[in-house]
């Protein structure tokens, strides 16, 4: 096929992703300089249709970046009021005293938001400075100069027919350089994943760690409404099946943000994620809290739970990583969001100040310093033991000395060192053989739902005819090796039905992509045993459309 011709633009700086450490370091970027020609480009059909966090904001980044966001009109309204932690058994809940856990683990100050609406209004301030933000763009490629440094990317390629090649509507895209290239595409990124290979960013890193995050969004009675209030368990129905725990934040118009996040590194491939998130909703105290409302939308994300000696290094000749794509979320605060702000803080700094030296396509220097011996690196060495605990020792372990490991950094005095993750999460993957299966109760369409359905209040939508965005590397693998010695983990991992195994009378088993369900978590790419399944973007605008998530 003849090489593809494409216009191109040139920017200051190319920003990919319009989450908070993209938005972030866009208004910084014209805050610091307004002649700095600045970017935005967002995959989803509009900025926040992607967005999907808990989430309870620490404003610690929004504060710095547009300090009177509160007069500017910032949908950040509900302060937490009220912050419980408890242990769940199959059928009643120990609630694990306040003042047992770390200053860090305190929610007061903090704010029950919904991400996807809060950077919707800091897109509104970017535009006001002069940002161009551009969403339905979806960044397939990455433009490389001359001396192998990334000078841009290729977005907005449409119409592509289901073997690759170009359609009868087909649209080239563009090409978008920048001096400086931000990669903040959130957790697993795509292109992140092929700037961490290509330039071996994690040589030095401890390997990342992930879980997978299911929400929904329920109305309840008023009359059990607590505006404010926030709950975290831990315990049933997990267990000792693997790591992880809920999250339930109520914030205003009797809406709550009902949440279950499992750790990807379980070892039972017959360990069904989203079946263990509805099965949760049946325990007596959470069920008596939905009795009577309605679940109105859904969504699904990883979360990278590796925390400081996870983070690949952040400067690549060319550009940077921010945020998730280079995983900065403190675990046990399950808070992100407040990292990814001061990240993109951190990389318009650094480049505003490379650009004001006439430099482009080389080391941001300055950046990596001020990410790890920063805010940001002081909140990440304070847990880094934590998670780890969790991993190879279980959950008691990691809330006794994890939690004193967690109390003794706060005043400076780790005597943990810094523990290793060991596996990744694909390798913790044990064949099925060692492992019983476990019998999920079936959903009863009040409590729980079958995840089809489910899937419909994600208002997921991708265009049928363009190629499947979840690429195998060998199609023979998900039968041969997956379904032999795996029982076809894929069929549950994923909390949106992708993928499915088919048997046909006298035929072989068929391993089915309906890549159409796909709401963008990335799990199959983290958690396939055999790492086979490549997760890239589809064309822009497709995926989930997340109303307030």
């Amino acid at each position: 096929m003849a090489e593809i011709e494409r216009e191109t633009m040139e920017y200051d700086v190319v920003i990919v992703g319009a989450g908070p450490a993209g938005l972030s370091a866009a208004i910084k970027l014209k805050q610091l300089d307004a002649d700095l020609e600045v970017v935005v480009l967002e995959k989803g059909s509009e900025v926040g249709a992607h967005i999907l966090s808990g989430a309870v904001l620490d404003p610690v980044g929004l504060d710095k970046l547009i300090p009177d966001w509160k007069e500017k009109g910032a949908p950040v309204n509900v302060p937490v009021k009220e912050d419980n932690f408890y242990m769940l058994g199959e059928a009643g809940q120990l609630r694990i005293p306040n003042v047992l856990m770390p200053p860090l683990m305190n929610n007061h100050g903090n704010y029950i938001v919904s991400m996807a609406n809060v950077c919707r209004w800091m897109a509104e301030q970017a535009e006001a400075l002069g940002v161009e933000i551009f969403p339905g763009m979806a960044c397939s490629e990455l433009v490389f100069g001359d001396n192998g440094e990334v000078k841009g990317v290729v977005a907005g390629e449409f119409g592509k027919a289901a073997d690759g090649t170009p359609g009868p509507s087909y649209e080239p895209g563009m090409e978008l350089h920048g001096k400086y290239v931000f990669l903040s595409e959130g957790v697993r990124g795509s292109l992140s994943k092929q700037v961490i290979a290509k330039y071996d960013l994690a040589a030095k890193s401890d390997v990342q760690k992930y879980g997978l995050g299911m929400k929904e969004i329920w109305e309840i009675d008023p009359e059990k409404h607590r505006e404010g209030t926030v709950t975290h368990t831990m315990g049933w129905p997990l267990e000792k099946n693997a790591g992880g725990g809920s999250f339930i934040y109520h914030l205003d118009n009797n809406q709550v943000y009902v949440g279950f996040v499992v750790h990807l590194n379980y070892k039972n491939p017959h360990l069904f994620p989203y079946m263990e998130f509805q099965r949760f909703k049946h325990h007596p105290v959470i069920a008596d809290l939905l009795k009577g409302g309605k679940r109105v939308a859904y969504g699904a994300r990883a979360i990278s739970e590796g925390g400081l000696q996870s983070m690949p290094k952040l400067e690549f000749p060319g550009g940077a990583l921010l945020g998730c794509s280079a995983g900065m979320v403190n675990v046990p605060r399950i808070k992100g969001n407040h990292n990814a702000m001061l990240s993109g803080i951190a990389a318009a700094e650094a480049a505003y100040l490379a650009i004001k030296d006439g430099r482009s396509g080389d080391l941001l220097d300055g950046y990596e310093a001020l990410v790890r011996t920063g805010e940001i690196g002081k909140d990440l060495a304070k847990v880094r033991n934590v998670k780890p605990l969790w991993s190879k020792y279980g959950l008691l372990a990691s809330l006794g000395i994890g939690g004193m490991d967690m109390w003794m950094n706060t005043f400076g005095m780790g005597f943990l060192g810094t523990l290793k993750h060991g596996k990744s999460d694909a390798e913790a993957t044990e064949e099925a053989s060692k492992h019983e299966k476990i019998d999920y109760p079936k959903p009863d369409g009040v409590l729980s739902f079958d995840r089809l359905t489910n899937v419909s209040f994600s208002f997921t939508n991708h265009e049928e005819s363009q190629p499947a965005h979840l690429q195998l590397g060998d199609p023979s693998v998900p039968v041969n090796v997956n379904l032999a010695k795996y029982a076809g983990p894929s069929a549950r991992y994923c909390p949106a039905g992708v993928y499915e195994f088919v048997e046909e009378d006298g035929k072989d088993t068929r391993f089915v992509i309906n890549f159409q369900n796909c709401v963008h978590c990335k799990t199959c790419d983290i958690k396939d045993p055999s790492q086979n399944i490549t997760w890239t973007v589809p064309q822009g605008g497709d995926g989930p459309n997340y109303p307030n998530m």
